[in-house]
């Protein structure tokens, strides 16, 4: 018999191919485009993407790319997982989130989401949400016993936690049966609030739960590591991950100084991380979580059965837009799915209208059924770490993982998550991030789909009830569409109170073949500021004086070829001004600017700066029109 080899050499006919042969083929292609790279390495690294926290998404990832063992699914360090069966024995936990302050209202959703896939409840109670008395009514019809609920109740965590716990005893669950979390987080609240005052007495606290759980409630976990507030004020995976880690270790101090051992401290902690539409990032932010939290309970002492982390994924509400938001159904699939693979234990996908108010039925439905399709028609769940193996994957996960252990030192170094907080160390390092990230949204580096690009100014607007305003006062909230959508705001003022968005012309020079890509470029990026386009073809100036002077605009943009700039460009910005134009664009970036033209966009410029300066001189904002009456104003 013969014995088949225990590899299947695919290519051993074929020569050995070598990377200095794939990057002196780049170099050459590079070299017919223009680029004239040194090296084949320098022609790899321009084919290079830079990502968040200094890494680098490289073109090419071979087996010689090699990152630390990962291990096997359901063995330290977790990386492929924190269970040996994956999500495939039952899928992902899908948890649904509830925030609507009616009682009644909340408890129709919850049993719609619990009678079509939904297979647990996230709780958002306190504030100026559903009042912490009103769980009771809230869960009406649920069963304890099968359906686990997590609260999150801000600084109420106590109360809520006892009104829960009251519930099991009237229905009679069995404390074996009872799962979920109680959702204490102090610093957490720190975070979000600013409020220093409180946390050592709310920690005290939670520890008192923690306790209690450990003896009566098995499957009930009392802490919630939420990372979400660092995220949502903008920070990176990696300081994310380091916040998570800072805070994680924290309640792990405070649960074993109180007495429970290290693997029950371990067990009454869950986390919550941001799954957002950069599905690698957020895949390797997953898997790097659970080989870091692995390492801190290796240190600690733990056993391995108690080491792996506890996952709970949001869909992040950072990249949500209220403009044109039925494409937040496409980057919450994705999110899902990154989640998904990433090896989340539970996964919340938010409404697509979130960013609007509180979601109505079908935006709880699609949400819920983006789930179901993954899981059901898709899948995913069959497959045990599905992006294992993967050298992009498995490298970005090290090295991601690397970056917040790094943010994490620092901030032990300071003293621990509780004192970096307070001495703004957290916020300043956030805040410097979401500056940068601010600046490649506003240059449109990193377009938004339907926002920033591809807008659509005669979408009709989503109309939603307001949601609670949330905790606030410490770190911000931000979102990447916000610049662009206040720009949208201040022109649906203008439309509001005359009748007509503002309004820019654009001069299109010479024929379509001409002038079309960058008259596309001018029409989708002035609209992304709420600004209509009028457009004129041809290369007369008179006639482009007599299109200008019709169009109502007072402000114009030259669209065309650099060949037929050098022939037009000022002849017909002289005429455009002659006729009452304030000011003359082009689209592009000439070695010269000619006359007439008092600014050039481009693709990489600031397009929130120019955006925001149209519109105050289209409006009169800038005090431009100060003397003029009230027809041109509103004009």
């Amino acid at each position: 018999m013969k014995v088949p080899p225990e590899g299947l050499p695919l290519a051993a006919e074929f020569p050995a191919a070598h990377r200095e042969q794939w990057q002196q083929l780049v170099q050459g292609v590079l070299r017919k485009s223009g680029a004239q790279p040194e090296d084949g390495a320098a022609a790899e690294q321009a084919l290079s993407t830079t990502l968040p926290d200094g890494l680098r998404a490289r073109p090419l990832y071979t087996a010689e790319d090699t990152a630390a063992e990962p291990g096997l699914p359901g063995f330290p360090p977790f990386v492929r997982g924190g269970r040996p069966q994956g999500s495939a024995a039952t899928g992902w936990d899908v948890r649904q989130r509830h925030n609507d302050p009616d009682r009644a209202r909340t408890n129709e959703a919850v049993l719609a989401d619990l009678e079509h896939g939904v297979s647990s409840l996230w709780l958002e109670l306190g504030g100026d949400g559903l009042p912490v008395a009103a769980l009771s009514e809230a869960l009406t019809g649920v069963y304890l016993d099968l359906a686990a609920v997590t609260l999150d109740a801000g600084p109420e965590f106590a109360d809520a936690a006892q009104r829960l716990f009251k519930l099991y005893e009237e229905r009679a669950v069995s404390p074996a049966s009872a799962a979920g979390n109680l959702g204490a987080d102090p610093l957490g609240l720190q975070a979000r609030t600013g409020d220093t005052d409180r946390t050592d007495t709310l920690l005290a606290a939670a520890v008192e739960l923690a306790a209690r759980c450990t003896a009566e409630y098995p499957q009930l976990r009392a802490l919630t590591v939420d990372a979400l507030p660092y995220h949502e004020a903008g920070a990176s995976p990696a300081q994310e991950l380091g916040c998570s880690l800072a805070t994680g270790v924290a309640y792990l101090r405070a649960l074993t100084a109180a007495g429970l051992s290290v693997d029950a401290a371990l067990g009454q902690l869950e986390f919550r991380y941001a799954a957002d539409a950069d599905q690698f990032l957020t895949i390797a932010k997953f898997r790097a979580a659970r080989r870091l939290w692995a390492r801190v309970a290796e240190v600690s002492g733990a056993s391995p059965e108690a080491s792996a982390q506890r996952q709970h994924a949001v869909t992040s509400q950072v990249m949500m837009t209220a403009r044109d938001p039925w494409v937040n159904m496409l980057r919450t699939t994705v999110a899902c799915l990154a989640a998904g693979v990433g090896g989340a234990d539970a996964v919340t996908v938010l409404p697509f209208d979130s960013a609007l108010g509180l979601p109505d039925a079908f935006a709880r439905r699609i949400a819920r059924n983006t789930q179901s399709v993954l899981l059901e028609e898709s899948h995913l769940a069959r497959v045990i770490d599905p992006a294992g193996g993967s050298w992009y994957v498995e490298q970005l996960s090290e090295e991601l993982a690397q970056a917040g252990w790094a943010w994490f030192q620092e901030i032990e170094r300071a003293g621990g998550q509780q004192a970096a907080l307070a001495a703004g160390l957290v916020g300043e390092r956030i805040a410097a991030t979401w500056a940068e990230r601010s600046v490649k949204l506003a240059k449109r580096r990193e377009p938004v789909t339907g926002v920033s690009e591809f807008p659509h100014l005669d979408e009709q607007p989503l109309v939603r009830e307001p949601a609670p305003a949330g905790l606030g006062g410490g770190l911000p909230r931000v979102r990447r569409a916000e610049a662009y959508e206040a720009l949208r705001d201040r022109s649906d003022a203008v439309l509001a109170a005359t009748g007509e968005r503002p309004k820019l012309f654009l001069a299109s020079i010479g024929t379509a073949a001409a002038h079309t890509a960058r008259t596309t470029f001018a029409a989708n990026l002035f609209q992304a500021g709420g600004i209509a386009t009028v457009a004129a073809e041809g290369t007369d100036p008179a006639a482009f004086a007599a299109a200008f002077r019709e169009s109502g605009a007072t402000v114009a943009c030259l669209c065309s070829s650099d060949a037929l700039y050098g022939e037009h460009a000022a002849s017909i910005a002289g005429a455009l001004k002659a006729a009452g134009a304030r000011r003359v664009l082009l689209a592009g970036r000439l070695g010269e600017v000619p006359a007439g033209v008092d600014e050039f966009i481009f693709a990489g410029g600031d397009a929130v700066a120019v955006l925001g300066s149209l519109l105050d001189q289209i409006t009169g904002a800038d005090g431009a029109d100060e003397n003029a009456d009230d027809t041109e104003v509103a004009r």
